[in-house]
């Protein structure tokens, strides 16, 4: 072998920018940069499967909470429309007049809106950070404010406001004397034929500001922990438990600020949101004939759901991005 011609050869490939040196004329043995790239490419997609199997979970184990949370939201101050005393009472009355899965009534409902939910959320955050980070994979706070927020924005258009409106209405059915919605579809049905399609999207303005404030918080609360228990290596691991305390820190950020945003979404999607002009109507309303203290109603319920949500999502959906990035290329 020509040793002289094989150095001569390896010195003009390294000249040229050649990512192989040693077979110029074996084309197929070049592809290692783009396989090495394609993760990158598909981490959109990989965001959307991981976040919708994350959201099925996920609701399957925290919708007690958000069940009580929307009772006492929808529970009016006084006289023969308040039924319960607080979050035990609820919870009392509940197991006592339907048994233990009386605390699931609604599942179903939140559970065809939750996968959707979390699979535009988690999408939609990966895109957007892809065409944000800088030439480190990293995103500034701005930018993580940002991603945070179109996450928050779009899973609140695409998929929260009809699914939540929805739920909202089949557990205020519940909460009827003689409740009409015999199952999803029925009661999807039934909604739409006595509130048109713009009954589904009652409270879009509040939602979208609530969910964007909310991604936009716990997105950048839990990217900035990350980058620093990192220390700067962006290939250092993150335990999962660590994630998940994470992910509680983030998700109580989250509550204080939008809690009253959440109880006027939620009286705009319940059964009378018709007593309403609009959401600011609703809110002046509440503030007249219940009070400041109404717009914090659910506050400790919301806190516990959300920290334990939060938590839960970021373990589960990090589990799965992680066993996408070995087995999917």
């Amino acid at each position: 072998m020509d040793v002289s011609w094989l150095v001569k050869q390896t010195e003009a490939r390294k000249r040229q920018g050649s990512k192989s040196l040693l077979y110029p004329s074996r084309p197929w043995m070049e592809n290692n940069a783009a396989a090495a790239a394609a993760p990158a490419g598909n981490v959109g997609l990989k965001g959307i499967i991981a976040g919708g199997i994350t959201g099925g979970i996920e609701i399957c184990i925290t919708f007690p909470t958000e069940y009580v949370k929307t009772q006492l939201q929808l529970d009016g101050k006084s006289g023969a429309g308040k039924q319960f005393n607080g979050i035990w009472d609820c919870v009392n009355k509940t197991v006592k007049g339907h048994g233990f899965f009386g605390l699931y009534r609604g599942l179903s409902v939140l559970l065809y809106g939750s996968i959707p939910k979390s699979a535009v959320r988690f999408g939609s955050f990966e895109t957007v950070k892809k065409q944000l980070v800088d030439s480190d994979g990293k995103l500034n706070a701005q930018n993580r404010l940002l991603a945070g927020l179109c996450a928050g924005v779009c899973e609140a258009v695409l998929a929260v406001t009809p699914m939540e409106t929805v739920k909202v209405k089949f557990i205020n059915d519940q909460r009827s004397a003689n409740p009409r919605f015999k199952g999803f579809f029925h009661g999807v049905g039934i909604i739409v034929r006595e509130h048109g399609f713009r009954g589904v999207y009652q409270g879009l303005g509040p939602t979208m500001i609530k969910q964007g404030s909310n991604q936009a918080i716990r997105f950048f609360v839990m990217e900035s922990l990350k980058e620093w228990y990192k220390g700067g290596d962006n290939n250092k691991p993150v335990p999962k438990l660590v994630v998940g305390a994470f992910g509680a820190i983030a998700g109580a950020a989250s509550v204080y600020g939008n809690t009253p945003i959440d109880v006027i979404k939620t009286r705009m999607q319940g059964l009378e949101a018709s007593k309403y002009k609009n959401s600011w109507d609703c809110a002046v309303k509440i503030w007249q004939n219940e009070g400041p203290r109404a717009f914090y109603k659910g506050t400790v319920p919301r806190l516990g759901r959300v920290c334990l949500d939060v938590a839960i999502t970021f373990m589960i959906y990090d589990s799965f991005m992680d066993l996408f990035n070995k087995v999917w290329p």
